[in-house]
């Protein structure tokens, strides 16, 4: 039997004394990341009038992150709304029928005593009922501009683009001036990362299968410099196992209020209960000796 050199009772007892330390602690390699990514487009195409953040800047949910030229949009949104409350139509509308009604009344009752035709009163009662044809055609037409002036308002709106998270600006990729162009799937204004919540990934060996449970709560130790003790909460136990390396995936979530802690930093999960253990990679193969040229190939 072939003794093993020194560099390898090395190897082998640092690896002895990882698994062990990492059976006594129960952590685990997870990452800390953004609970998603949004890129910041415009909903309609305009020219970009002004970009209010840049890159690294802290942003509120609601907070107005760009505006697009409305010159056009507003004159609109001004002219509906001037239509949606215009009087005329309907006072005229509405002094029509009180006077067509009046005077089918008077007709009405001079029919009844024989001093006007049936036919003079039957034409007065037709005027009368134009009449309230016409008021309700009128209301009718300011109700659509109210409904117009609405529509405007919201296209107007658009031309305002706010932050749909709290977060920060990852990138800037267009500047104050140039088109933006909402066919343009490629190139978005702004890139932002939400990290008011934090997504924490973590994958555990099969081992754990069953001690975890949605809503437990987990210790996490960010890496150096930022480190710390912070506790997140069990969102995601994946039911669908890796084979290859015998683990799981396990997302949890991490408030972060203040926005103090930054994403895509590795840290530590603490599992209660759950022994670690080192998975080591399979030993590589040596690689062949390069062959003289002329010389016959080994077998």
């Amino acid at each position: 039997m072939k003794r093993r050199t020194t560099a390898g009772v090395v190897l082998a007892v640092l690896n002895t004394l990882g698994a062990v330390s990492a059976a006594r602690a129960g952590e685990f390699d997870c990452m800390i990341e953004p609970r998603k990514t949004v890129d910041v487009r415009a909903a309609s195409e305009g020219l970009i009038e002004k970009i209010w953040v840049d890159r690294g800047d802290m942003v509120k949910a609601g907070q107005v992150l760009v505006t697009l030229d409305s010159g056009v949009e507003k004159a609109a949104t001004e002219s509906a709304r001037y239509r949606a409350t215009m009087e005329g139509k309907i006072r005229t509308g509405e002094s029509r029928v009180e006077f067509a009604t009046q005077k089918y009344n008077r007709r009405d009752k001079l029919a009844g005593q024989s001093f006007v035709s049936m036919q003079d009163r039957d034409e007065s009662l037709t005027e009368k009922r134009l009449a309230e044809s016409e008021l309700i055609e009128a209301r009718d037409d300011r109700k659509l501009a109210e409904i117009e002036y609405r529509r405007l308002s919201e296209q107007l709106r658009l031309r305002t683009i706010k932050s749909p998270v709290d977060g920060v600006v990852v990138d800037r990729l267009l500047h104050a001036g140039e088109l933006a162009d909402n066919r343009d799937l490629r190139k978005p204004i702004l890139k932002l990362a939400d990290i008011g919540t934090l997504h924490v990934e973590a994958l555990l060996p099969v081992d754990a299968w069953g001690k975890l449970a949605v809503g437990q709560s987990i210790e996490i130790l960010p890496e150096s410099p930022v480190g710390g003790r912070y506790t997140a909460t069990v969102k995601v136990i994946d039911r669908v196992m890796d084979a290859a390396s015998g683990t799981f995936g396990v997302r949890m979530e991490l408030p972060n209020p203040g926005l103090k802690l930054p994403a895509g930093i590795r840290c530590k999960a603490s599992v209660p209960g759950v022994t670690g253990r080192t998975v080591l990679a399979p030993p590589k193969k040596p690689a062949a000796a390069p062959t003289a040229p002329g010389a016959p190939a080994s077998h």
